[in-house]
């Protein structure tokens, strides 16, 4: 396996296909970077090179007891892209994945990049407050920690069928993607798991928005159940400068039949443009 160690000593694992400009992708919680697979092998098979990680607590990597916070996760993103010396990246970041890469962003600003790409993301904030009533309310995300804490293997599980709109009527139900989202949800440790879900929820992002100084994709379903994109989505394409929303009606959190045969096309249309 590709690991390298961060300067906290968290060993952290990555993918790397491909060769040509560099396409680097953040995952969402609770998964790793197999949920990016169908993409990274997509663009490497066009003349890209793809590069994907697992979050610190996630997947592959090391579970440290400590640094499960944005910052800390925006800081291995930035190590790994200095380990590999990627330049010129496009940073892709979905749910999660696109928070992490906005803090990026904000706390090492665009040297190494030329492009980004938030998919279903969670900035600029996801939780209800008086200046952002449009976000979802405290409680949601304490019943998220209670259901990690209690009995995480059904949690998961449950959480599949929303986060892929399963519980549509008409919806096209895969069980083979849900027990595929368990069994990548089940990687992550508890400790890393619970951490995060503060972090992926109370993170303001706004300020690190007004840094991103390149090119932007927003793309978003509109009737994800995770995060609505009334308070993310729409939201965020008005702080991004350089930013391009992309509404995709009827499309869920996660990538799932045309809804990411969709994105996929736009994906590899905006690394071309």
């Amino acid at each position: 396996m590709s690991t390298f160690t961060t300067s906290d000593g968290t060993e952290i694992y990555y993918k790397d296909w491909g060769t040509g400009r560099p396409v680097v992708f953040s995952h969402g919680w609770p998964l790793n970077a197999d949920a990016w697979d169908g993409q990274a092998r997509l663009v490497a098979e066009h003349g890209f090179r793809a590069v994907a990680h697992d979050r610190r607590g996630h997947g592959r990597s090391g579970q440290p007891w400590q640094g499960n916070h944005m910052d800390r996760y925006a800081d291995d993103l930035a190590e790994l892209i200095e380990a590999l010396d990627l330049r010129e990246a496009v940073l892709v970041g979905h749910s999660t994945g696109g928070g992490e890469v906005t803090r990026y962003i904000g706390r090492h600003g665009t040297e190494r990049v030329s492009k980004v790409v938030l998919l279903g993301a969670v900035p600029p904030l996801m939780l209800r407050t008086e200046d952002n009533p449009e976000g979802t309310p405290k409680d949601v995300f304490d019943g998220i920690r209670a259901g990690v804490e209690s009995d995480r293997s059904q949690f998961y599980w449950d959480l599949s069928e929303s986060f892929y709109g399963f519980n549509r009527p008409g919806a096209a139900v895969s069980e083979g993607m849900r027990r595929q989202f368990w069994l990548w949800s089940m990687q992550v440790g508890l400790k890393g798991a619970y951490d995060c879900v503060a972090q992926f929820s109370e993170t303001d992002f706004t300020e690190d928005l007004a840094r991103i100084d390149v090119p932007t994709l927003v793309a978003h379903g509109d009737d994800d159940q995770i995060v609505p994109i009334g308070a993310a989505a729409h939201r965020t394409a008005k702080l991004v400068e350089n930013a391009t929303l992309k509404v995709y009606p009827g499309a869920p959190h996660g990538l799932v039949g045309d809804y990411e045969k969709a994105f996929n096309d736009d994906l590899l249309n905006f690394l071309r443009g």
